[in-house]
């Protein structure tokens, strides 16, 4: 495959994703798919207002995906200087593709914000109650792997399965997201050497017409 149709598949791969980001994002903020959390920020997971999903994995892989795509194309950003600029906007989505899929990993090891219930059945304070520095604890009682540790929290209701299938699937977006856009950075560096492919292909047409 010629650079250029390979930075057409990379373009066209981070729209989805980019979505798939900036939909979790946005979802996070509404707990229990109730709007009392959000107008009380207080009562939000931290994590989700750190905006991974919708900044780093949304805003800042759609512009990259913008100029890879049409990089691919034959025209003015089909050549080595459009290869070139695709180098930076994909370094560009390194960045934010990073940064999302560290506040993923984050909400993911941190767990939720929510209402504890005290072992007397009384209604606590809101914290993390999942949270933990210490790494040895945190392997060997990670709350991802002890669902029986999850009914800790009682408002907002059902917010730790809510939580853990979102950051994942953000998480998972994300590092998908990585990946094309280090292979576009590569492609990039071909492309910037040996060309899109689109000239040849040109001729080739051109010849064939005649």
């Amino acid at each position: 495959m010629c650079t250029g149709k390979c930075s057409r598949v990379v373009g066209v791969g981070l729209w989805p994703l980019a979505l798939t980001c900036i939909v979790c994002n946005l979802i996070l903020c509404f707990p229990a798919w109730d709007l009392q959390y959000v107008q009380q920020r207080d009562q939000l997971t931290p994590e989700v207002l750190y905006l991974g999903g919708l900044v780093g994995g949304g805003l800042l892989i759609l512009i990259p995906a913008i100029h890879i795509q049409a990089t691919g194309r034959q025209g003015c950003c089909g050549n080595r200087c459009g290869m070139f600029l695709s180098i930076l906007f994909a370094l560009l989505g390194v960045v934010g593709s990073v940064y999302a899929v560290s506040v993923a990993s984050l909400g993911l090891v941190n767990g939720p914000l929510c209402q504890v219930r005290k072992s007397n059945g009384s209604l606590g304070a809101w914290e993390q109650p999942f949270r933990s520095l210490d790494l040895e604890q945190l392997r060997e009682r990670s709350y991802l792997f002890n669902t029986s540790t999850w009914d800790t929290c009682v408002k907002p209701p059902g917010v730790v399965q809510f939580n853990v299938i979102l950051f994942s699937l953000g998480l998972g977006a994300a590092l998908l997201e990585l990946l094309l856009c280090a292979a576009q950075v590569l492609n990039g560096l071909f492309g910037c050497l040996c060309g899109t492919c689109n000239r040849r292909q040109d001729r080739s047409a051109k010849e064939t017409r005649y």
